[in-house]
């Protein structure tokens, strides 16, 4: 994809939190992935995430599958920082990001290319059997969100396939530090090597020569950070 084309995907309206150089890396991990075949991002919100790895996806004939319940994530509720009046369904007063999400992939051309799928993350993957080239992370932001997002997905990941997870802080005065947590629980299994960082989004690679065991998905405990024993 040309500079220009990514400046009119940088142009289009669209509701997020991907600063144009994170976007422009999921973009290129997107392309490194897409030979290995389909995707999977976890949290789409309004489809910020997802312009740049569908445009990655449709560039190379293959499908990203977009994971979110659209009732929007612990912070985004009503009281809360991230909170947008905007996203509120008025006929139920909750939270209803999706037609924003069908909108973002309307304006952007990409409805053959990506597969909406409205649940929540654990049960979306409890009925999961395909593997896939990457996997992005950028759902709930507790510790039990998290976790049960990586629990879930990531053994679907193909050998050479693409961990990819947002808002990676190191310091918890810089954000919340349930990402970080996870992008240290993949790199302790041994089964990742680390790729370049941009931003606060980071990216692992698997290990080639591993088996691909998927784990029955479920739902994460409440307790973290310190329960041991997850499988990547």
């Amino acid at each position: 994809m040309s500079l220009i084309a990514l400046a009119k995907l940088h142009s289009l309206p669209v509701k997020g939190f991907l600063p144009p150089a994170e976007a422009e890396r999921l973009f290129e991990l997107g392309v490194m992935a897409a030979p290995l075949g389909p995707m999977l991002e976890i949290g789409s919100y309004c489809g910020k995430s997802t312009l740049y790895l569908g445009s990655a996806c449709k560039q190379a004939g293959a499908v990203l599958f977009c994971v979110d319940h659209h009732q929007g994530s612990e912070e985004q509720q009503p009281g809360e920082a991230f909170h947008d009046p905007e996203l509120v369904n008025p006929a139920t007063g909750e939270m209803d990001t999706l037609p924003f999400f069908r909108e973002t992939l309307r304006r952007a051309d990409l409805s053959d290319c990506v597969v909406p799928l409205v649940a929540p993350s654990h049960l979306a993957a409890a009925g999961w059997s395909t593997p896939l080239s990457l996997v992005f992370i950028d759902g709930g932001h507790t510790f039990t969100a998290a976790v049960t997002d990586y629990v879930s997905w990531s053994s679907f990941l193909k050998p050479g396939g693409l961990l990819v997870i947002h808002d990676i802080f190191e310091r918890p005065e810089e954000g919340g530090q349930a990402p970080y947590y996870i992008y240290n629980m993949a790199l302790s299994s041994g089964l990742y090597e680390e790729l370049p960082m941009k931003g606060s989004l980071g990216a692992l690679r698997k290990k080639s020569g591993l088996q691909l065991v998927p784990q029955p998905a479920r739902p994460v405990a409440p307790g973290f950070p310190g329960r041991k024993g997850f499988l990547a």
